[in-house]
Order: structure tokens, then sequence, then C-alpha cells
């Protein structure tokens, strides 16, 4: 690998100031005439140093990449986060990973960055090295939300836990969503009309609370519109937490196949009906709101296009490293 410009983080969610950050690495590195990459880690790093403080993660290993394909990144490298990184000094981290691995020329970090034993590895530290070893070090400030809170993926795991789907997706710049792979299921939906492919979540994928939502679904065969069902299926005395969707307008097949669910907006909570008939009725009245919500979305959705229409085409794709240790 040539020399390069590079940025560290978890980057859970992919949020609006994480892109802030891969934009203005992608625009740095395009200036010096060198590739642009950024390293991550998995697992979460917390999950090592600190288990029980480890956060439900807003983006798995592969939902991550694949935002970062729609960007303007030349690579991406998955670093193992080990006890062994763990206890690497900032001056290590940098020397060992960043300089004789990645060959780092120039790196780009958040204004809250830390990396190294005890995130030791501030901004001030890597001003210092920088200075020291030859790498231009730039800093990049947080991105405030519409309401005028800094943007962060704390503060999007508290949305999103408390079915906030609005200010996260506010925050994501995206509908916050669940990739995985459809699973087969008890064909209970089939039998009343409405047949459901049931997904599996990402492990420590946070989730909105239970609930029925509507949603869109992109599939390999295409997007459709849906109503989700999170959690239990009380009518059936079922107690089971399960996550199914029911696709509009279409029949395909799509068992085994990997799918992202994205969240729209919230109906109403899950609760045990009589009788199945009963059941019938409100999932007919859900499908009623459910379209109705992805109506409004598709409006939306179209003025944004129409106001961003002299925007630039991003990059087809990135290159992605998973590197050992």
């Amino acid at each position: 690998m040539t020399a390069t410009v590079v940025t560290v983080g978890t980057f859970d969610g992919m949020h609006r100031g994480h892109r802030d950050v891969v934009e203005r690495l992608v625009g740095r590195a395009a200036a010096a005439g060198l590739p642009s990459l950024l390293l991550t880690f998995d697992p979460h790093p917390l999950e090592v140093v600190n288990p029980a403080a480890a956060p439900p993660l807003l983006t798995s290993r592969e939902e991550k990449i694949e935002i970062l394909a729609e960007t303007g990144l030349d690579y991406v490298a998955v670093l193992p986060f080990t006890r062994q990184l763990a206890d690497y000094s900032a001056e290590e981290f940098v020397e060992l990973v960043l300089r004789a691995r990645f060959r780092m020329r120039q790196l780009l970090i958040g204004y809250d960055h830390g990396f190294g034993r005890a995130r030791a590895g501030d901004v001030s530290v890597l001003k210092s090295l920088g200075k020291r070893d030859g790498f231009d070090v730039e800093v990049v400030q947080a991105v405030e939300a519409p309401d005028g809170h800094s943007i962060s993926s704390t503060a999007i795991r508290r949305s999103v836990a408390g079915g906030d789907l609005d200010r996260a997706a506010d925050s994501l710049g995206r509908l916050y969503s669940v990739g995985g792979k459809v699973g087969r299921g008890d064909q209970r939906g089939r039998r009343l009309g409405f047949p459901t492919i049931n997904l599996v979540p990402p492990p420590r994928k946070l989730l909105p609370p239970e609930g029925v939502y509507a949603a869109r679904v992109q599939t390999p065969r295409g997007t459709f519109g849906a109503m989700v069902n999170l959690g239990p299926r009380p009518t059936f005395g079922d107690s089971s937490s399960g996550l199914e969707a029911y696709l509009f307008d279409t029949e395909v097949d799509l068992y085994g196949a990997h799918v992202r669910l994205e969240f729209v907006a919230r109906l109403r909570d899950t609760r045990a009906f009589p009788d199945a008939t009963a059941l019938v009725e409100q999932i007919k009245r859900d499908e009623t709101a459910a379209r109705s919500a992805l109506t409004v979305l598709s409006v939306a959705g179209n003025v944004r296009t129409a106001q961003n229409a002299t925007g630039t085409a991003r990059p087809a794709g990135v290159t992605s490293i998973s590197s050992s240790q």
C-alpha cells in the first residue's frame, strides 16, 4: 500500500458527523493525490475493555461496510480489537498500526477522539506525535442536528431505544435500519392472509421498542413497502420476540436472502386480540396506516431529491480490508 490519508474510529451508526469526517477525508486525500483509508474496529472496543459498559450497536460490521460503500472512500480496514491492541500506548498505536501497517501520511480525527491505552491519544498528543514524526493532523469539529444538539452515537441510541425514529433519522441522515438474513417462521401470517418474512437481526443490534411499524424493505428483488411486527405474538400466546414484515404488492420468495428493513413510522403497541378474526381486522387497519406513512415518506423524499438535484454523484464502491493484528 502507498502512503495514505487516514481516519480512525468505531463509527457506530455512520451518522452525519461521521459522514462529515469521511467527506473531509476523501477531499483531503484527493488534494494530496493519495488514497483515503478509514480504519475501524470489530468488536466494539468496550466489549473488550469493559464489557458491562458496551453499548448495543447501531450498525453491525456488515451494515457499516455497506453504508461506507456508498461514500467516496478508497479503503476500509477492519482491525480486530483485542486485549493486546487495547494495551498499546497512543505512540505504539500510531507507530505500529497507522504508520507501519497503513503508511499513514495524514490523519483526520474527530474533536473528541482518543485512542491507545486509556484513550490517552487525544488531539494534543497526536499533534505532538505528528510534528515529531512528520504527519499532518486535522481535527474535525462536531456536527449539529437541526435542533442545535451535537450529533453522537450515544444520543442516537437514546432516540432509537425511546422510539423517537424521526430524531434518529435526522441525526443519521437516513432511516434507522436493520439488516439480516430471512429465516423460516411458523407460517402463521400466511394462514391469516398476510405472509411475512422473518428477519434475524445481527447480534447486539439495537432495535426500537416493540410494536407495529411502517417500513421499507430493500431486497435482492427490489424495494417494497411493508408493515412490521417487532416483538411477541400475544394473540397466539407466543411470548418470544421476533421481527417479521408483510411486504406490500409482492409475493417474492426471499428465504435465505439478505435484506435491509428501514423503520419509517411506529403505528401502535403490540397487544393481544380476542381471536384471529379481530387480529386480521386490525392488520387491515395497520396496512392502511402503513401505506399512508410510506406515501408521506415518498413525497418528502421527492422534495429532498429536487432540492439536492445539483449534488454530485457518489463513487460506486469501496475496497474493504479485513486486517489481522
